[in-house]
């Protein structure tokens, strides 16, 4: 198969537990691109934390954003594909943390909102390395679009709450993890999948001619959707039983081994 997008998430895809991108994973990236392959970047995060990213590997094209409900490009900001939680489901998610004592997250603006100055959004902040602000009142927010709501807390807590929670926004809202402690809310067509298949048509291919890679349940609409799905080595293993093809994990070059396997060396077959 031709290849010509290549779909990577972010975190414990294409960073190391470390957050770093080995000097081999850029490499094998940028001969993808040289022969005219599209490497672009499918994550949960938001586009303001995502770019930095892209431009450690001084990438050019739009990227996948908030887990699928923004598609932006990196030069001129100007945004592909939008997609926002109905305003309606998100008073609803609102009025059940705050009836449940649970630490929610909103995203307006491209800026990353908290109630309190807690350890849950510090330890957050760090790892997406951004910024964000404290307001006690979410209800002087909810009114504006969101690209996506979050909450923090234990793994099996949130299993229960997503369970709670979907007879009541399910129709709505596309409710997914990222992490085993982070629960997501998003649009239902703000997913990796429907952005992939966005991406594919703005660039002129086939869904055939994609390849997705991931490690978690939030990458498995676009797993399913790429004509190439693949699963980290150290991706959950619901993921790896959707998956064409499990990889290395991500602190063994994962996506440098899909890239060289798939896409340069086939090329030179």
């Amino acid at each position: 198969m031709n290849y010509k997008l290549i779909a990577i998430d972010v975190d414990d895809t294409l960073l190391t537990d470390d957050l770093t991108m080995t000097e081999g994973t850029k490499r094998a990236m940028e001969a993808a691109i040289a022969r005219g392959v599209t490497v672009t970047l499918a994550t949960g995060r938001m586009f303001a934390s995502a770019r930095k990213i892209a431009k450690q590997i001084e990438l050019n094209v739009p990227i996948i954003t908030y887990q699928g409900a923004l598609v932006k490009t990196l030069l001129d900001g100007q945004v592909l594909y939008e997609r926002s939680v109905p305003i309606d489901a998100a008073k609803e998610i609102h009025a059940f943390a705050e009836a449940n004592g649970l630490h929610l997250q909103l995203y307006v603006d491209d800026e990353l909102y908290g109630t309190e100055d807690n350890n849950k959004i510090k330890a957050y902040s760090k790892l997406s390395n951004i910024p964000y602000k404290i307001e006690p009142d979410f209800h002087k927010l909810l009114d504006y679009p969101m690209n996506k709501m979050l909450m923090i807390d234990e793994p099996a807590r949130l299993d229960e709450i997503a369970e709670q929670l979907r007879p009541l926004v399910g129709d709505r809202v596309h409710i997914t993890k990222s992490k085993a402690h982070y629960l997501e809310f998003m649009h239902k067509e703000g997913t990796k999948g429907h952005a992939l298949r966005f991406m594919a048509e703005h660039l002129g291919c086939t869904m055939e001619q994609t390849i997705a890679l991931g490690d978690a349940w939030n990458d498995n609409e676009m797993i399913r959707e790429a004509g190439l799905g693949v699963a980290m080595g150290n991706a959950i293993q619901s993921l790896k039983d959707i998956a064409d093809y499990v990889t290395l994990t991500n602190n063994e070059e994962g996506v440098r081994h899909v890239i060289e396997k798939f896409v340069l060396n086939a090329a030179t077959v």
